[in-house]
């Protein structure tokens, strides 16, 4: 049934319909079936290819949507967890950055234009914090076997500081990117007005 549809199947009986045309006006004479049938099969090795379908991926507010789903699952997580108060301190900072860019509404909108910005999100929520967080409490436990080794407080603190500076600077670029639509509509009513 696809092929009753295909592009070749149509190239194919569009030539053949021409070669009954050419049977009517008598140029095809008597190998007519010759030329109908050789017209539909030129018509058919000549009809480019079928284009597979474009793979249906998400996009990125439903992107968003998942990620919001997993930045719950790692506040749950990090709820459980006990850190001293200095990394303590520095990872609620960074959550709350992490929230208010992912709150739905104009931010996410923006930041749904900047695949860049999406990825770099979701790599902190998925990957970076677990990770750091998880490398801490098991480090942690070694530590205590291995007393006057770097503590791994200090190594916590340094990765979340990174992480909070990645964010600062996505917020940053989002911002700039808002700047540049607010100056170009002013350009734009400038030189409507003139």
């Amino acid at each position: 049934m696809a092929y009753l549809e295909s592009r070749k199947n149509l190239t194919g009986s569009a030539l053949g319909i021409a070669g009954l045309g050419l049977t009517f006006t008598g140029l095809a004479g008597a190998y007519w079936p010759v030329v109908v049938a050789g017209l539909y099969g030129a018509g058919a090795l000549l009809a480019p290819p079928e284009r597979p379908p474009l793979p249906d991926f998400p996009d990125p507010s439903a992107q968003l949507d998942e990620l919001r789903d997993d930045f719950g699952k790692l506040r749950d997580y990090l709820a459980d967890i006990e850190l001293p108060p200095a990394a303590s301190g520095r990872l609620t900072e960074l959550t709350e950055l992490l929230t208010a860019l992912l709150d739905p509404g104009w931010v996410t909108e923006v930041l749904a234009q900047e695949p860049e910005g999406v990825h770099a999100l979701s790599r902190a929520v998925r990957q970076d914090v677990p990770e750091a967080v998880d490398a801490y409490v098991r480090t942690r436990w070694w530590t205590r076997l291995t007393p006057g080794t770097d503590p791994p407080e200090r190594h916590l603190e340094r990765q979340l500081a990174l992480l909070q500076g990645e964010m600062e600077e996505l917020t940053a670029s989002l911002r700039e990117v808002e700047a540049r639509r607010q100056e170009s509509h002013t350009r734009y009513l400038e030189d409507r007005s003139n």
